[in-house]
């Protein structure tokens, strides 16, 4: 099964559970009158609609390239993610509210029996499994909305948790245990929050993906017998994937039929990745001088940066600083 079905499969299953949840939590809130269990069949209606538009955004990034799109949809799946925090936001901000609301009014209701603590305690046996399979299936197809997803649904195994023992709490004589667990999972869902809003912004920016990362391309790179140095390495997130393009120097004599194999050698290389969708290799005679790091390490190092004018390139070789550019 290929990546976009994969998402489409994950994501419908996702949607159907949300959607059976809210239902089931709801028919037990108008059983019991439950504060906690209304709490969670809000919690499971506003993951439903997110849900919904998690399926709808992962169809739109799995599309194949057209005429408008030539690299393909990924960009927009960052997008999907934002939305799944506006999503994570809204129910811990509305849990903190109803959560302060309860204690500073002190009217608790207590549900007695055990249908209200059967539905939440089946909730976070079945959001539990949803974050187990999300995330390994986000992780397999690097897909950052599937881990977005995989967060929320251990908030839910945590927010149905709290409710479960507020409840449990209410029922033995400690009612007001429900508020207060509420108002710590509240804090707990925003944290997560802001955490999947961060993520994806940096999708959206197209931020250095890590240094392990870009040393690996780097390595791989000057793996090739005939490369001689390596220069103006430059790698940055496309939306969930990496594109790279970098300088590789060969010895000047070679044919030009030699440099593109070389070229297409080296991007092939790059390319297996799993974390790269594009590579952008040109290929200069060594006899240059440009900066360039050799397979041997006797020359200048490597830079990451495209110098800012021919000065640059001429001056002499130093120490990398930092950032891994020449100091």
């Amino acid at each position: 099964m290929d990546r976009g079905d994969a998402l489409r499969r994950v994501g419908l299953l996702v949607l159907g559970a949300n959607a059976a949840l809210a239902v089931v939590k709801g028919l037990v809130w108008l059983e019991t009158g439950s504060l906690a269990v209304g709490s969670e069949a809000a919690n499971s209606l506003v993951d439903t609609a997110y849900s919904a538009v998690v399926v709808a955004g992962l169809y739109l990034t799995t599309r194949p390239p057209d005429f408008d799109h030539p690299h393909g949809h990924e960009r927009i799946e960052p997008f999907v993610s934002l939305v799944i925090t506006l999503g994570v936001l809204a129910v811990g901000v509305v849990l903190l509210w109803r959560s302060a609301a309860t204690i500073l009014a002190g009217d608790v209701r207590v549900a007695r029996g055990p249908l209200a603590l059967a539905v939440l305690g089946g909730t976070g046996a079945v959001k539990y499994v949803l974050y187990r399979y999300c995330l390994a299936a986000g992780e397999v197809h690097e897909s950052p909305a599937l881990v977005a997803t995989a967060l929320d649904s251990r908030i839910d195994v945590l927010t149905a948790g709290a409710a479960f023992l507020g409840v449990a709490g209410a029922q033995i004589g400690y009612p007001i245990l429900d508020p207060l667990a509420a108002g710590a999972v509240a804090l707990a869902v925003c944290h997560t929050g802001v955490g999947i809003a961060r993520n994806n912004v940096n999708y959206l920016v197209g931020r250095a993906p890590s240094e392990d990362l870009r040393a690996e391309i780097l390595d791989r790179a000057l793996s090739h017998p005939d490369v001689e140095g390596v220069h103006e390495v430059i790698a940055h997130y496309v939306g969930p994937e990496v594109d790279v393009s970098l300088h590789v120097e060969i010895e000047g004599d070679r044919s030009v039929a030699d440099a593109h194999d070389i070229e297409t050698d080296v991007m092939g290389t790059i390319g297996e990745i799993a974390e790269i969708d594009e590579v952008f290799v040109h290929v200069d005679p060594k006899e240059l001088g440009e900066w360039k790091s050799t397979a041997n390490g006797d020359a200048d190092p490597v830079s990451e940066d495209v110098p800012s004018s021919s000065a640059d390139r001429e001056r002499p070789a130093s120490a990398p600083d930092a950032n891994g550019d020449g100091g």
